[in-house]
C-alpha cells in the first residue's frame, strides 16, 4: 500500500512528503494516445522566417498581381518541398495567404514534374479549418486527392477542425468520406484518432455513440477505452469514466498507467479545493487511487506526481509542491518542464516570485529547456502586479537572439491585454509588430484584444484599420466585436465610416468565393 499523500501542516507535512510514493519507480510501457494529427513542427529555418515576414508584411488580398507571391510564380525563389512546409507554418494564421501561396507553389517550375508534398495540403487545411472556411478547405482537399498527396492525416486534421468549430456531425461525415479519397477504409487507429479528437473537445457523448456503433466493426483496444474514459473525466463525468473502466475490465483489458492517470488527474484537477476540507476529501481520494493502482502493481510515475503536484499548486500551498518536488527527486524521477511548470505557477501565484526564479534557474541547470507555458506563469503575476519593468525584462529575454524558448502566442496575448489595460499603447504596438514578424499570430484573440482595446479608448480610426485587416486575414469577429465597433462609430457619429468599413467586408467576403468558382463541389450545410 503505498504511504498518504502529504496533508497542510509544517514539519508533518514534510515526513510524510518524505515518506510518498516511497517504492522506486520504473517508466511505465504504456502505449501512447495516436499522434496522426501531427504536423511537421517549426523547424529552424531563415529563409522561411523571411519569406514568411515577406508575405505577411507586403500581400495584398484585394490585388494579388501586386503580392510577393510574383517572386514564387515567376520563379523568382528557389522553393523545395521542405522550405514550402516551413512557409505554411508560419501562416497558419493568415489562412487566404497560406491558400494563395499553395496555388502559386503548385504552379512553380520547382514543382513542374512533381506536386507540392502532402505536408503542405494538410498544413493549409489546418489554416483554413481555424478560420472556419471549411468550404475552401475542402477544395484543397480535392487538389491534394487530384495530386495524389491526400492521406488520413488530411481528414484527421480537418475532422479536429470541424470538431473544434462545435460541427461534430461534419467531422464524423468527413471520417466517413476518407475512403473516397484515399482509396481505403480507416482502420482502428484512425477511428482511434476521430474518438480522441471528440474526446480533447468535450464531446464524449458523441464519441460514445459512435463508439458503440461501430466497435465491432473496429476491435476494441484498450487505445479506444482510455481516450473516451479521458472523455469523460474532461467533462467531469466520473461515473461514466467508471462505467468504461469496469467495462474495459469485463471485456479482459486491462487498465495501464496511462488509464489509471487519466482517472487521477480527473479527481485532481476538477475537483473544488477551498475550504480546506475540500482539499482534504481530494487528497484522500487521489490516495485511494494510488492504492488501488498499488494493488494492481502498478507504480505511479512522473505524470503522477505532475498531476498531484497540480493539485497543490490550484490549492496555492508552496510548502506541500516544494516537499513532493524534493521528495519525487529523491526517488530519482526526472521532473519534466510540466513537473516544473506547475510547482513555478504555484510559487508565483502565492507571491513568491524570488523562490519561483530560483527554481527556474535550477531547472534550466538540469538540462530542461523551459517552455512558453513556463514564462507564462511570470506574466500573469506581472500583469496582476501591474510589474510593468519586470514584464518587460522578462519579454525581451524570451526573444533575444539565441534564446532557446522564444514567446507563443498566449504569452502575446497576455502581454497585449496588459498594456491595454494599462493604456500604453505604443509598448502594445511594439509587441504586435514584434508578433507578426516572429509569425507566431495574431490570432483571433489578439485581434479581438487590440479591437475591444481601441474601441475603449475611442481610438476609432485605429479600430477600424485591425478589424478590417482581420478580415482580409480570414478570421470571422466574433458578435461583439461587431456590435461593440458598430455601437461605437454610430455614438462618435461616424456611420459613414461603418457603412464604408461594410462595403469593404462584403467586398472582400465576395472575392473570396470568385477565387474557387472554377471547383465544382457541393459544400456540407453548416
Amino acid at each position: 500500500m503505498p504511504p498518504p499523500l502529504p496533508a497542510a501542516g509544517g514539519s508533518a507535512a514534510r515526513a510524510a512528503a518524505v515518506r510518498l510514493l516511497c517504492t522506486a519507480t520504473s517508466p511505465a510501457d504504456a502505449a501512447s494516445l495516436p499522434h496522426l494529427l501531427a504536423l511537421p513542427p517549426v523547424a529552424p529555418s531563415p529563409a522561411a522566417d523571411e519569406l514568411a515576414r515577406l508575405l505577411l508584411a507586403h500581400h495584398n488580398p484585394f490585388h494579388p498581381a501586386e503580392s510577393p507571391l510574383q517572386l514564387l510564380s515567376g520563379g523568382g525563389v528557389s522553393l523545395s518541398g521542405d522550405l514550402l512546409v516551413q512557409i505554411l507554418i508560419r501562416l497558419r494564421g493568415a489562412s487566404k495567404l497560406a491558400l494563395s501561396l499553395l496555388h502559386a507553389a503548385r504552379l512553380h517550375p520547382c514543382f513542374a514534374s512533381t506536386r507540392p508534398p502532402a505536408n503542405a495540403y494538410d498544413a493549409v487545411v489546418d489554416a483554413l479549418g481555424r478560420a472556419r472556411q471549411f468550404d475552401a478547405a475542402w477544395r484543397v482537399v480535392v487538389d491534394a486527392s487530384a495530386d495524389g498527396a491526400a492521406s488520413p492525416r488530411t481528414f484527421a486534421v480537418l475532422a479536429r477542425r470541424y470538431v473544434a468549430a462545435g460541427m461534430t456531425r461534419q467531422a464524423i461525415r468527413a471520417f466517413d468520406d476518407m475512403e473516397a479519397f484515399v482509396g481505403r477504409k480507416p482502420d482502428a487507429g484512425e477511428f482511434a484518432t476521430l474518438l480522441d479528437t471528440l474526446c480533447k473537445y468535450k464531446y464524449p457523448k458523441v464519441a460514445t455513440e459512435i463508439f458503440n456503433k461501430r466497435k465491432y466493426k473496429y476491435e476494441s483496444n484498450e487505445k479506444m477505452y482510455t481516450i473516451l474514459i479521458y472523455g469523460w473525466c474532461k467533462v467531469n463525468r466520473s461515473d461514466m469514466a467508471h462505467k468504461f473502466l469496469k467495462d474495459m475490465i469485463g471485456h479482459g483489458i486491462e487498465p495501464n498507467i496511462v488509464t489509471y492517470n487519466i482517472l487521477l488527474n480527473s479527481i485532481c484537477r476538477h475537483a473544488s479545493l477551498h475550504p480546506d476540507n475540500r482539499f482534504d476529501k481530494t487528497v484522500q481520494a487521489a490516495e485511494g487511487l494510488l492504492k488501488e493502482m498499488h494493488d494492481k502493481r502498478i507504480e505511479p510515475d512522473v505524470t503522477s506526481y505532475s498531476i498531484i503536484l497540480h493539485v497543490y499548486s490550484r490549492a496555492h500551498k508552496p510548502e506541500l509542491c516544494l516537499c513532493m518536488f524534493h521528495s519525487m527527486k529523491e526517488r530519482g524521477i526526472c521532473p519534466t518542464v510540466a513537473t516544473y511548470t506547475s510547482v513555478i505557477k504555484c510559487l508565483a501565484s502565492c507571491g513568491r516570485l524570488e523562490d519561483a526564479e530560483t527554481l527556474l534557474d535550477e531547472m534550466v541547470a538540469e538540462g530542461v529547456c523551459p517552455s512558453p507555458a513556463t514564462y507564462n506563469c511570470f506574466f500573469k503575476e506581472y500583469q496582476g502586479r501591474k510589474d510593468v519593468s519586470g514584464a518587460l525584462q522578462l519579454y525581451n529575454k524570451m526573444k533575444a537572439p539565441g534564446s532557446p524558448t522564444a514567446p507563443d502566442i498566449h504569452t502575446y496575448n497576455i502581454l497585449l491585454g496588459m498594456f491595454i489595460k494599462l493604456d500604453r499603447y505604443g509598448t502594445v504596438m511594439e509587441i504586435w509588430s514584434n508578433m507578426c514578424e516572429s509569425t507566431v499570430g495574431p490570432d483571433l484573440d489578439s485581434y479581438t484584444l487590440l479591437i475591444h482595446g481601441f474601441c475603449n479608448s475611442k481610438k476609432w480610426r485605429e479600430a477600424c484599420q485591425f478589424f478590417m485587416e482581420m478580415i482580409e486575414k480570414g478570421f470571422l469577429p466574433q458578435k461583439i466585436t461587431f456590435e461593440t465597433l458598430y455601437r461605437g462609430l454610430i455614438q462618435a457619429d461616424m456611420l459613414r465610416t461603418w457603412r464604408r468599413l461594410k462595403r469593404r467586408v462584403d467586398e472582400e467576403a465576395a472575392k473570396f468565393g470568385d477565387e474557387f468558382k472554377l471547383y465544382h463541389i457541393k459544400p456540407y450545410k453548416r
